[in-house]
């Protein structure tokens, strides 16, 4: 089977708040968005809240060019939203935005999600970071699929960034992925034989007009529906932009691991979506402080073990996609802590200082802020 491009693709999600109140905008204005399409053209889009915003990243053959087109992109945001007299930030949750009064986007395709789900998607206050990798064989997409998903558990650990909601530390480090598992046809994706059932899977839903497409199934990796790509969609979006690039380099290193691994008559041993959803409970409650359990040894492991064990993984691949460097940052954010783990300790510390709980939150959207602009 010929090599796949291995082409790396990011989209994010980003928040929009207020200076002065720390609070979401509720309604940034058109004369906003005019100014982010004038900077960012069509790598800019609206999300389903007024107050999110979405990113995407052209075609890169490596996560340098990708990190170098989102830190683009970032920036333009940064100088559009100061320049409107607004913030922007990278997390997945807003510290004590209330999800009730936010407004949906005014786009056909969002009011009638609204319409459909109700209240379970109105509560959608979460952003999140997508990675492409392209792979453009249907049936190798389908089959790298089944393996990666063990992997989820680890690429969501390195990335967490929501442990807030509502205003209360929620004791998650990845609260977005509870909000999230409230819609239909989320998590694990269960295990395909080919693409064809895939798509007969697909097309069972579509048929009676459950659906009208595969974008709706908002599984933690799948096949793209508008490119030939397996797009990894667990994470949350990570504050500093070099905290994503890890997430990224650990998808495209893992696929292209997966892909040599396959030349070689081996695979990687599938496991039940009740298992790995486990280790994802885990990595959405402990983060990169926590364990996960290796079902080869049949224990616990120190997720600190486990990066070192991944890194050894994909390294021969990582170094010939070009990036290593990028890979083996992942210890460095077990050492240092995600977001989530910088906005706890900014928040108790606050409140060990003598901070009221409203004064708190607001000096971990003040952190955020300037977490977000880190590296651009």
């Amino acid at each position: 089977m010929q090599r796949p491009a291995f082409t790396i693709g990011i989209e994010e999600e980003y928040l929009l708040v207020d200076p002065e109140t720390r609070n979401l905008v509720l309604d940034p204005g058109e004369a906003v968005w005019a100014a982010c399409r004038e900077v960012l053209g069509h790598q800019v889009s609206p999300e389903f809240l007024k107050a999110q915003i979405e990113v995407g990243t052209t075609i890169c053959t490596t996560v340098a060019e990708a990190r170098r087109d989102l830190a683009t992109l970032r920036a333009g945001l940064v100088r559009v939203a100061e320049e409107h007299g607004m913030r922007l930030i990278a997390a997945s949750t807003h510290p004590f935005a209330d999800w009730a009064s936010q407004q949906v986007t005014e786009r056909e395709r969002y009011l009638m999600l609204a319409k459909d789900l109700q209240v379970v998607v109105r509560r959608l206050v979460i952003c999140g970071m997508h990675v492409h990798v392209g792979i453009e064989d249907q049936e190798l997409r389908i089959d790298l699929m089944n393996q990666v998903t063990y992997f989820l558990p680890h690429l969501l650990a390195l990335s967490t960034s929501s442990p807030f909601w509502h205003g209360i530390e929620s004791g998650l480090k990845s609260y977005r992925l509870s909000v999230f598992r409230s819609l239909p046809r989320t998590g694990i994706p269960e295990q395909f034989f080919s693409w064809a059932e895939y798509r007969r899977h697909v097309d069972t839903l579509i048929e009676p007009g459950l659906i009208e497409d595969a974008s709706k199934l908002w599984w933690d990796v799948r096949p793209s529906n508008r490119y030939p790509t397996l797009e990894l969609r667990i994470s949350d979006v990570c504050t500093r932009i070099d905290d994503g690039m890890v997430v990224a380099a650990l998808f495209q290193s893992l696929l292209a691991t997966l892909f040599r691994r396959r030349t070689l008559n081996q695979r990687w041993r599938h496991y039940s979506p009740m298992l790995i959803a486990e280790n994802v409970w885990r990595a959405q409650r402990y983060g990169t402080e926590g364990s996960l359990m290796d079902f080869g040894k049949g224990r616990l492991v120190p997720f600190s073990d486990l990066v070192e064990e991944l890194i050894e993984l994909v390294s021969e691949d990582a170094a010939e996609l070009g990036c290593l460097a990028e890979v083996q940052r992942a210890r460095e954010v077990v050492v240092t802590g995600t977001s989530a783990d910088r906005q706890v300790a900014t928040y108790r510390a606050a409140i060990a200082a003598g901070a009221g709980e409203q004064e708190a939150l607001a000096a971990v959207v003040d952190e955020l802020i300037a977490d977000t602009a880190t590296g651009l």
